[in-house]
């Protein structure tokens, strides 16, 4: 049996929770009597806290001291956090546990490689923790995607090549620092977004068990 490892992102590949930073940024917004939309929330996928934060007040016209920025910062992370404390595992996307159990019975290596410190958290809640052979997270990086850094780890956790990897992203950064470390890209998401990753779907209910099948066996 071929072995390839198998890297995930988390948000908006195994899990919704861009929803959650969307919800605790408004309410942010609001305290600060600035108007955020979804749109906005777009521009703001896969961007730092600190950046996002500044892009927020750019759109509000508003300028904040140093201290209240901190403050903010920290307030935001705590409203995120309230929401994914409640999270279950109705939260998984749809036939993402199909896939990794079609992978553990093929005998597969399974890494997270996710920009998110609350990744573990997060698996905790959905209950999808023991699926994982290895996590890389936003506490074991330096640098953000589209920098490879977060998948290179990876695959060195699973002792696997990184030409033997693939790996499934739902962002643009995502899927160039696959294809920066020579990884297979797999694209969740649109195909007008997501054009330069090697295999894109809309969802994990269109990957079919064969096509896993023939990631492991090419």
């Amino acid at each position: 049996m071929n072995k390839k490892g198998f890297i995930f992102d988390l948000d908006g590949v195994i899990v919704d929770t861009a929803k959650y930073h969307f919800l605790a940024w408004q309410k942010l917004a609001k305290g600060l009597d600035i108007d955020f939309t979804e749109e906005e929330n777009e521009q703001l996928k896969g961007v730092s806290r600190v950046r996002s934060l500044e892009k927020i007040l750019a759109w509000g016209n508003k300028t904040i001291s140093q201290e209240l920025f901190n403050d903010l910062m920290g307030k935001k992370n705590e409203e995120y956090l309230n929401y994914i404390a409640e999270m279950d595992e109705n939260e998984i996307l749809p036939d993402v546990p199909r896939v990794l159990n079609t992978l553990k019975e093929n005998k597969q290596p399974i890494s997270l490689g996710s920009a998110s410190k609350n990744a573990r958290t997060i698996l905790e809640r959905v209950n999808l923790m023991s699926n994982f052979d290895a996590i890389v997270d936003g506490n074991d990086v330096t640098k953000a995607k589209p920098d490879p850094e977060v998948f290179l780890i990876a695959a060195k956790e699973l002792n696997i090549k990184p030409e033997d990897c693939i790996v499934f992203e739902d962002s643009v950064a995502g899927v160039t620092a696959a294809n920066t470390a020579n990884m297979i890209s797999i694209g969740i998401g649109s195909k007008d977004v997501l054009g330069h990753a090697d295999y894109i779907f809309n969802d994990f209910t269109e990957i079919s068990d064969d096509f896993i099948k023939s990631l492991i066996e090419n």
